[in-house]
């Protein structure tokens, strides 16, 4: 491949060398450079790609795509560009013979609800035959290979890397997470999808490293709108028009209001045996009722976006209603079957926003007690144990302190922490720093018509301490207990 070929739609200027020059890998870490490479320089927050030139060279690179003045040297070729990061997206895509045109693309952007609705998704697309690759926050699947996320949108070279393995698998359609991350850093630049959706907004991810203020998350959200040929938004959102700010596509909503294209109407709160869920009647450009086996809310904003997205797939009602029916999503409010006594759920909920979220949500259920089990990261920000304190003990009847990632600290001062902002309300609390002792005691001490919600792992399966990750999965610890508690059986 001539490295023209993949700088075909890029602005740019020859500094050196010869466009026609052979290229045998497309390259931005400089570890992964071979020789025949075109490298990358990537301008990153931690280390500026374009002082590993010399090392590059070194190593045989035959091109290196530029941002900055560099000095040249003889026998390689140096491309300048205004935006290196926009290069490689566009680059990926070229190298990789520009597999989004082969797939429907789906980007879901928001603050909350990306992951579930990913899911709900591709669950509804599968059932009716539509081969469906999945790129999100927990991971990537490409048929029945999944691989784990490090992000919730990979670098550009990836998310290209792995469109093109599911054209290779066969895949018809891809749904992705879309963080406002991803967009500001144009790791899906380089292709025009074929569906964009917003879900909601709520200031998050502000700060140090990530967007400056809340206008700047907001306008990031709205560039996807800019390179996607058709728009689902939820109508209800009151920054609407801020997203909608500057979009090129054309335009469809959902929500509880009547104006939107797809309404929820007649919301139900379904409560029946130890599972939550809800039920809604569609109207707008669909008229049918729809049964969701996840509590809230939310849950109907989730399943109508699905809703909305695979109207376009032309995919019949009955499919529809059976795929959301049984949709499951590791992690995201995970009721795990145990016993009808009472409701015991895993969720993700990791910061006082999403825990309010949750909590307020499952308490429209009328639980006999909300208990709620969490902990805190260690090496991170106090604030969120103080908040996070505050609202489970506002909220739930009973909060359990316990042990989450403790990383470098030690559980208990994570715990100390964690009771400052529990004593800011009235909530009946216990600390149990073991996480698997602090599960048992939820489950051997919960009542009739209880909500146990575990927070805050969520669908990781490890914990974090002292630098070294354990395999920690609370659905394995779950069986353990009921298997080293005979009496739970009993009780079931």
């Amino acid at each position: 491949m001539k490295i023209k070929q993949l700088i075909e739609k890029l602005d740019y200027k020859v500094l050196a060398g010869d466009t026609d020059t052979e290229i045998t890998t497309l390259v931005y870490d400089s570890r992964k450079v071979k020789k025949g490479s075109v490298f990358v320089c990537i301008s990153g927050s931690v280390r500026d790609a374009h002082e590993f030139i010399p090392e590059v060279i070194e190593k045989g690179a035959a091109a290196i795509v530029v941002e900055k003045e560099v000095s040249l040297q003889p026998g390689v070729t140096y491309i300048q560009v205004k935006d290196s990061r926009l290069a490689l997206a566009c680059m990926s895509a070229a190298y990789f013979d520009y597999p989004a045109e082969k797939l429907k693309t789906i980007g879901i952007t928001g603050t909350k609800g990306k992951t579930t609705t990913t899911y709900m998704v591709k669950s509804i697309l599968e059932s009716a035959g539509i081969k469906t690759g999945l790129i999100g926050t927990i991971e990537s699947i490409v048929g029945e290979k999944r691989i784990p996320s490090a992000n919730t949108t990979p670098e550009s070279y990836r998310v290209q890397e792995l469109f093109h393995e599911m054209v290779e698998a066969g895949m018809d359609a891809v749904v992705m997470e879309v963080s406002s991350q991803a967009l500001m850093l144009h790791r899906v630049s380089g292709f025009v999808f074929d569906i964009g959706v917003f879900t909601n907004l709520e200031p998050d991810h502000i700060g140090e490293n990530e967007h400056k203020d809340f206008e700047d998350y907001m306008h990031c959200k709205s560039l996807l709108f800019q390179q996607c040929r058709l728009g689902i938004f939820n109508g209800d959102s009151e920054h609407l028009d801020g997203v909608l700010k500057g979009h090129t596509c054309q335009v469809e909503t959902f929500g509880y209001g009547e104006k939107n294209d797809f309404v929820a109407q007649n919301v139900e709160l379904k409560k029946e045996h130890g599972a939550l869920g809800v039920r809604y009647h569609v109207s707008g450009l669909m008229n049918m009722d729809v049964e969701v086996n996840v509590p809230g809310s939310f849950s109907v904003y989730n399943s109508l976006t699905a809703i909305a997205i695979c109207h376009h797939f032309g995919v019949d009602e009955e499919k529809i209603r059976e795929a959301l029916l049984h949709v499951s999503v590791k992690g995201r409010i995970e009721i795990v079957p145990v016993t009808k006594r009472y409701t015991l759920m895993i969720d993700y909920a990791h910061n006082a926003m999403s825990l309010e979220s949750l909590l307020t949500t499952l308490k429209e259920y009328e639980p006999g007690r909300l208990v709620c089990l969490f902990g805190c990261g260690g090496n991170r920000a106090k604030s969120r144990r103080y908040e996070m304190g505050e609202v489970s003990s506002r909220l739930a009847d009973l909060t359990v302190v316990t042990s989450d990632n403790p990383r470098n600290e030690e559980p208990m001062d994570i715990i100390q922490d964690i009771l400052v902002g529990v004593h800011k309300a009235d909530g009946e609390y216990v600390t149990i720093p073991d996480r698997k002792e602090a599960i048992a005691y939820c489950m051997k001490n919960a009542k009739d018509g209880d909500i146990v919600v575990l927070a805050g792992k969520g669908h990781e399966d490890y914990q974090e301490i002292k630098g070294v990750k354990h395999h920690m999965d609370e659905r394995e610890l779950i069986q353990e207990i009921i298997a080293e508690n005979p009496e739970l059986k009993e009780r079931q």
